[in-house]
């Protein structure tokens, strides 16, 4: 990081390579995940609880508290390394430290948000995502 404090940032352009290929996985990553999303689930309530809790018409079964902690002992991982990557870059960016402070929690917090949503759907309660949101 030192290139972009110091200005040779303009200059290298190996780092921007390494920047744009970076940026380029996490476009794939954002959109295999938009695929893998709406293969199973809409943006429905109805549709989200149905695919947590299973579904008897459509033979869906529901999600099992180990399948539920593969997918949250990868993604913890996955998207931590992400969200710090994203939020180091942040620190050089030219604004203030309020805005940067603010971006950086609120990152962390969607993505928390994110990986525990479905918990809360599966043994909370159906509704309990989208209520406490304020969403319906």
């Amino acid at each position: 990081m030192r290139f972009v404090v110091s200005g040779e940032w303009t200059r290298n352009h190996l780092l921007k390579a390494i920047v744009l290929c970076f940026l380029g996985y996490t476009l794939l990553l954002w959109l295999s995940n938009f695929g893998m999303y709406f293969a199973k689930m809409t943006l429905a309530p109805s549709s989200v609880v149905e695919y947590y809790l299973g579904s008897e018409e459509r033979f869906l079964q529901a999600r099992t508290m180990q399948g539920m902690l593969e997918v949250l002992h990868f993604h913890s991982f996955a998207m931590g390394i992400l969200l710090l990557t994203l939020t180091h870059l942040m620190l050089f960016v030219p604004i203030s430290m309020r805005v940067k402070a603010w971006g950086i929690c609120t990152a962390f917090l969607a993505g928390i948000g994110d990986e525990l949503s479905g918990w809360a759907v599966r043994f909370v309660h159906p509704g309990f995502a989208w209520t406490k949101v304020g969403f319906f």
